[in-house]
């Protein structure tokens, strides 16, 4: 309830930002041109949202695989997509080399889950499981819809910013007041696009929240990451730079690999390359200790800080606990 909360509240917020600054230039100058920008703002946003299955297919070399290819593979999001309630989504694998997993698609009945060869081979099939639940979870929560709705916030923000800022007309119309305007548009424009940032924390979140709602256990899904940050560290730089772009669709952020491996090995007390049950419990009963450096970086990710997500799945033993007495 309280990721829901705060995301209704981030929604909230960001579109009060709008209406705020489009009432504030109508007063200023009138119904003007920066209308105009909004709705191109919107096309755009449209477009992307219509074409980017097929960006996503071409960029990381994604072909879907029939039942009789990947048995346990479609077996597995056949049984998650059930216990979820959707449709089941197209199964695909990626070609990238890259260990990871990602979801996406339109809308409901156009979910995609796919996945890399290198993931298969990393993690054990209940790890795995956990993984796809995580993405199953982005399908259900309609999450490519809401990070597209919210993304719309900065586009239009940036479209009146330009516009009072830079367009002569705008600023021969409202003088001073018009620049002021722009000014705090843009202003805004830098604000909601942290903001978009935050709302896709809070969604990586929710999703492995409800992984777990669908009998997947805590320790596997943390394994499951701990694995995929040890293996992503392993994926040369070109790689990762190739699949800059889309990272944000991943079960977690390659680039930052690197720099998350030393605060994991803490948690993996007896180094046996996963995180068990009594460790993650361990975690729970203790804190957990990010340092201001990585605390500054989270706020420019799309994805929670590693130490602080594993955190937040060591107290989700409850939440398991019920779904299995269930």
């Amino acid at each position: 309830m309280w990721l829901t909360f705060r995301l209704y509240l981030l929604m909230t917020l960001m579109f009060g930002m709008v209406y705020g600054i489009i009432i504030a230039a109508a007063y200023a100058i009138g119904l003007g041109n920066f209308i105009a920008y909004g709705a191109i703002a919107v096309i755009m946003l449209l477009v992307q949202y219509l074409l980017g299955p097929k960006m996503v297919e071409m960029s990381m070399g994604i072909r879907y695989v029939s039942e009789s290819e990947r048995p346990e593979l479609h077996g597995m999001v056949e049984e998650l997509a059930d216990a979820a309630g959707i449709h089941k989504p197209r199964v695909g694998i990626a070609s990238i080399p890259i260990p990871n997993a990602f979801a996406f698609g339109r809308w409901g009945g156009d979910g995609r889950v796919c996945v890399t060869e290198s993931i298969i081979k990393l993690l054990s099939p209940k790890e795995l499981r956990a993984v796809l639940g995580h993405e199953i979870s982005h399908l259900k929560h309609r999450d490519v819809a809401v990070i597209t709705m919210l993304s719309l916030v900065p586009m239009v923000l940036w479209y009146i910013a330009w516009h009072f800022m830079f367009m002569p007309r705008g600023r021969d119309r409202g003088g001073n007041q018009a620049v002021i305007i722009g000014i705090v548009a843009f202003v805004l424009y830098f604000v909601t696009n942290l903001l978009v940032l935050y709302g896709s924390r809070i969604r990586e979140y929710y999703a492995d929240l409800g992984s777990v709602k669908l009998g997947n256990t805590p320790h596997d899904m943390a394994t499951a990451l701990y694995k995929l940050v040890y293996g992503s560290a392993k994926v040369p730089k070109e790689a990762l730079h190739e699949c800059e772009g889309y990272k944000a669709f991943f079960a977690n952020d390659p680039s930052r690999a690197r720099s998350e491996i030393k605060d994991l090995r803490q948690l993996d007390a007896d180094m046996s390359g996963s995180i068990d049950a009594n460790e993650l419990e361990a975690l729970r009963s203790g804190r957990v200790k990010v340092g201001l450096g990585d605390r500054f970086l989270e706020i420019f990710s799309t994805h929670p800080n590693m130490l602080k997500r594993i955190g937040y799945l060591s107290r989700l033993g409850p939440v398991y606990m019920e779904r299995r007495g269930a």
